[in-house]
């Protein structure tokens, strides 16, 4: 059998600019989370979720307009994009019936399993070949981001338990649309016709699963609420998702996945100053895993590794 073509971005290195970004959207993501549990009083986890995609699809067809994209052209992507749609849409149903049956610490530390389907799927569908020095800084990244959001207690029960798989699940979902975008012609797509995809499909899912969810709005939303929802719609999906999608398209999937593992640590910052949590020093050591992963994973070979002949040739 033939191996698979590598993908053109598999080799190519994180840029200073990448990685400003990726930093910025993991950031922009951890306070996502804090958000997200602020509305929840005020606005059940699906109509969130509606409200989210409903606001942010006229934010990337504004950006795409004035950028010139033709979203409607036939080019190929329309079964690629539906699938990464619905596959979206799903995921997010999957994270928020999770978070409902499992703890907060639980479901972060299983949805950050994405970066290892990613780097899976990148070595069997993409070509990607992860060195042995990248799986063990995805490793130790993952075991930052389980330190910093503190060790899962053992005593759970079979409720618990299906809550966990829910999130595993989602990130499973979260990595194949990532994957779809790599292996697909929605990587030569306009990052504002990929993600448009994503975000108008996931309406009618998040619509039906409210509606089989009986969730209904109570009473008036604050302000606060409001403005957090706008945050979440405007800012998360409308802007950091668009860009999100064009790193993808441009650098190495295993690679910029990796980087999601900063996102909770962030989370847990933003926690100390909104919800009053407690930094402890295990905070600081988990910071020096989750760097030392992130080394590991973006570490450029040598140059005589890159010029070897391949044995198998």
């Amino acid at each position: 059998m033939s191996s698979t073509p590598q993908s053109p971005s598999a080799g190519r290195p994180l840029s200073p600019g990448a990685i400003a970004l990726m930093l910025m959207l993991c950031l922009s993501w951890g306070f996502n989370q804090i958000a997200v549990k602020l509305v929840l009083p005020d606005v059940p986890p699906m109509l969130q979720a509606l409200s989210r995609s409903a606001g942010a699809l006229p934010v990337l067809l504004i950006i795409g307009w004035f950028r010139g994209v033709k979203f409607f052209d036939r080019d190929g992507t329309l079964w690629a994009g539906v699938s990464a749609g619905i596959i979206f849409g799903i995921e997010f149903v999957l994270i928020y019936q999770g978070l409902l049956l499992t703890s907060a610490s639980r479901a972060v530390v299983f949805l950050y399993t994405a970066p290892f389907f990613v780097a899976l799927g990148s070595y069997v569908f993409l070509g990607e070949r992860l060195r042995a020095a990248q799986w063990a800084g995805l490793g130790l990244s993952f075991a930052g981001v389980a330190l910093a959001i503190g060790v899962p207690q053992a005593n759970v029960d079979a409720k618990v338990l299906l809550g966990d798989m829910l999130i595993v699940g989602g990130g499973a979902l979260w990595a194949a649309t990532t994957l779809i975008v790599k292996a697909t012609p929605l990587i030569r797509a306009p990052a504002e016709k990929g993600l448009g995809y994503q975000v108008a499909l996931s309406i009618p899912i998040f619509i039906l699963a409210a509606w089989f969810g009986d969730e209904k709005l109570t009473h008036m939303p604050s302000a606060l609420s409001l403005s957090l929802l706008a945050y979440q719609a405007f800012w998360v999906v409308g802007l950091t998702f668009l860009l999100w999608f064009a790193l993808v398209k441009a650098y190495s999937a295993s690679k910029l996945s990796a980087f999601t593992f900063i996102t909770p640590l962030f989370g847990v910052v933003a926690s100390y100053f909104i919800m009053h949590d407690t930094l402890t020093l295990a905070f600081g050591a988990a910071a020096l895993l989750v760097i030392a992963g992130l080394y590991l994973v973006n570490r450029p070979e040598s140059a005589r590794a890159e010029v070897a002949p391949d044995p198998n040739v």
